[in-house]
Formats: structure tokens, sequence, C-alpha cells
């Protein structure tokens, strides 16, 4: 087999076979197919796509390109949930014990963010001494006991898509549905769930900014996941505007408490119940969707969603009184409020660039080697749709420092009041097949 005979083969349209396929990858993970081979393979991938059996393939090489993780110790159908990213995206802080308290294994496996703010490892030790540096051992017997836990990601899970996303950056291929749809389900594959559930962000904090987009990318993810054997399902949501109102990792903490309490902000608690309930069902624990929410609602009344938050801190080394007393979190020294100028109705809140001002204060990583704080960040006190009068305050900044002269002029580029103007769609569908 010769690389440029493939090559030739992909950019006049044809299918590439399942062993063509493997010998690329194969040949790329081991350094004996060079860049620009690959680089001329994914921009004919690019304009040619690929159908479902070679996406499962592709998807499929990379899994086994390195390390997988082996979770048939742990007991019961594992659920995996993945976001394609967003602005203030707590989701995982909520369900991971909200979807435990069912009895359902959670075992999770979770980076740190690199962007607006932090990911959930990140969040996660803005409580004191929660750690995620456990076993294998310790982890599978974490979740078997408590149906619960988090660890950091392993090294060498799926060296294939880190070399073909680095290659990707910087030869404009980065948006091919194939190559998107392969990379974030090798990775979620590799990990050991049984099932998937995936979050399809769309708008301006979000990779896809199209509802279009984000609906051929989530039926390509689904679709991947269904042909390999594991069950899969999504949902289609919003982040034009940033989820729920707090930006920044203890304030996330804080308001992921709050929603298991029942008292979160609206958006962030339907969102929660949309995929908790795709979660619940694959597991097979509720007979349809309709039927998992309620359990979902049921253990945020009776306060088992949130003892088990408190569970899961406590296992993992953290002090779980941070859930009743959150003033235990890490506090900012400066609350500086940022007025509106003017009456009207928010009309817009631009994701990520509000994104980009929480990073500006020390909430997330501008570069690799980035120190996080854990205790600055935003809190939105106006939705898209809220009525305002001059002088209200949109926003709360939470700093470490006095000087925020850059981030209120952001927030104020990035807020636009009008005459008029209506809430966005929260959820555009859910896709599963």
């Amino acid at each position: 087999m010769r690389m440029v005979d493939l090559i030739e083969k992909k950019r006049d349209g044809k299918e590439l076979s399942t062993e063509e396929i493997n010998f690329i990858i194969q040949g790329y993970t081991q350094g004996e197919i060079p860049d620009y081979q690959v680089s001329a393979l994914a921009m004919s991938i690019f304009f040619q796509d690929m159908n479902e059996r070679e996406r499962a393939n592709l998807t499929m090489a990379m899994v086994h390109s390195g390390d997988t993780i082996d979770l048939s110790a742990i007991e019961g159908v594992k659920v995996d949930k993945h976001s394609t990213g967003g602005v203030g995206d707590t989701t995982t802080l909520v369900l991971a014990p909200l979807v435990a308290a069912l009895d359902i294994p959670v075992a999770k496996m979770s980076g740190r963010g690199l962007g607006h703010t932090g990911g959930t490892i990140d969040k996660l030790e803005a409580i004191a001494g929660f750690h995620v540096e456990i076993t294998k051992d310790e982890f599978v017997d974490l979740v078997n006991r408590s149906k619960i836990a988090v660890v950091g990601q392993s090294g060498n899970l799926t060296p294939a898509d880190k070399k073909l996303y680095a290659l990707r950056d910087v030869t404009a291929t980065v948006n091919s549905i194939p190559l998107i749809a392969s990379s974030i389900m090798s990775k979620k594959i590799a990990a050991g769930s049984d099932a998937i559930v995936l979050d399809v962000k769309t708008g301006a904090g979000a990779f896809m900014k199209t509802v279009e987009d984000a609906k051929e990318l989530a039926h390509a993810m689904v679709s991947i996941g269904n042909n390999v054997g594991r069950k899969t399902m999504a949902v289609i949501s919003d982040m034009s505007q940033p989820l729920g109102l707090a930006i920044g990792n203890s304030l996330e903490v804080k308001e992921a408490i709050d929603t298991l309490r029942g008292e979160g902000p609206k958006d962030l608690e339907d969102l929660c119940m949309a995929l908790g309930s795709q979660m619940v069902f694959l597991a097979g624990k509720a007979d349809s969707l309709e039927d998992a929410e309620e359990k979902l609602k049921e253990v945020i009344r009776n306060g088992k969603a949130l003892e088990k938050f408190k569970e899961f801190i406590a296992n993992q080394g953290g002090d779980a009184s941070v859930v009743d007393h959150p003033e235990r979190l890490p506090q900012a020294q400066y609350l500086i409020e940022v007025p509106a100028k003017q009456d009207g109705v928010v009309a817009e809140i631009v994701a990520d660039e509000i994104g980009t001002a929480a990073m500006l204060l020390g909430a997330g990583r501008a570069t690799k080697e980035s120190e996080i704080d854990l205790a600055v960040g935003l809190m939105l006190n106006k939705k898209v749709g809220d009525a305002v009068q001059k002088g209200d305050s949109l926003v709360t900044i939470h700093a470490n420092r006095e000087d925020v002269d850059q981030v209120i002029e952001k927030i104020y580029a990035n807020i636009r009041i009008a005459d008029h103007a209506e809430a966005p769609v929260l959820i555009y569908g859910t896709v599963t097949e």
C-alpha cells in the first residue's frame, strides 16, 4: 500500500477501505507517514467527506492507536457525557452527582481547561483538599462503592488524534465534520464508557456557529457511537450567551451546589435535565426520557443529589462542608458592579467575548503554563430578554485586583441593550440516531 495512492483515491471522492484507514493511522502514529502526506489527506477529506463506515473506521483506528481504559470491573452501564465547549458550562459538576444518585455509575475522566475558565478538574480543585491523583484500582473501587469518581486523563489515550489535531490546526482542516466527529468520539470510546451523551453547542460561544452545522456534527457523532457498539444520544443546545450565571471556577462550583438544591439558574437546570434524562435512559434506569427526568427531579427534591455531591467530594479528599457553607470556597478580594448605561432589554451577551473577559481576570488559561486564580470570575445579573434600567448591575466582577478597566470595557462592548428582545431557544433538538 502506498500513501500517495490513498490520497489520490480520497481526492477523487472514492471510499477508503477499513484496511487502508488502519494503514494510514498506524503509519502516521509510528512516524512512518510524514505530516505533508497526512495534510494532503486531511484536505481531501475536508472537500470529499467520508461515509458513515469510513467515519466509524477512522474513529476506531484512532482509539486503537494508544491506551484504552477498561472499565469492565465497574458494575452496571457506564454513561459518559461530553460537551463541545462553551462559557459557564457547569453541567458536569451537576450531572455527575445527580445521575450517580440514581445508582448509575459515573466514571469520569476529565482534563484541565485551556481557555475562558478551567476544566472540570480545575473547578473541583476550588474545593480545598480535592484531588484526582488516584490509582486505577481506587477509581474503580470508588465508582463501585459510591457510583461516582473523577480522575485525570491518561497520557497515552488516542495519540493519533493528538498528532492529527495539531496538524489540522495549521492546515485549515479543523472545520471538517468527519475529522471533528472522529476526534471527539475516539477519546470518549477510548475512555471505556458503555454509553455516551453529547451536548453539542451552537452560537457565538460554540465551535459550531449555526444550528445546521451543530445538527450535522451531532448526527455524525451519534452515528459513529452507535455503529461501534456504544449507545449514543445528543442534545443540541444554545451557547450564544453563557450558560447559567457564573463564569469562574469557585463561582461555578457554588452554582452547581445551588442547582443540586433546586435553586440554580433555569437554563442550567433545564439543560442538565435534558442531558441527564438521556444518561438515565441509556443506562436502562428509565423507560422513557420523561420518566428519567421525573426521577432526576425527585433526587433533587429529596436531597439525595446533594448528599451524593458531598460523598463524592469527601471520597476524593475534599472539604465537603463547602456544600453547606459555600463561603468556604475561594473568595475574591474585590466585587465590582458593571451598571447599565441605559434603560431597555438585554438583546445580546456575546458568550466567547464575555468568557475572554473572565480569562483576563485570571479565571482561565491563555497558555498551558498560565496559573488559574480559582476565586475570580464574573456573575451575570441579567440574561438575554431581561429588562434593565439605567444603573442596574449587568455583571458583578469578582477580582483580586482593583484595576479591571480592560475587563469592564470588554463587558460593555459585548452586552447589547435594545428596546426589545426575546430570550434565545435553549435546546434546538435531540439526536438519537
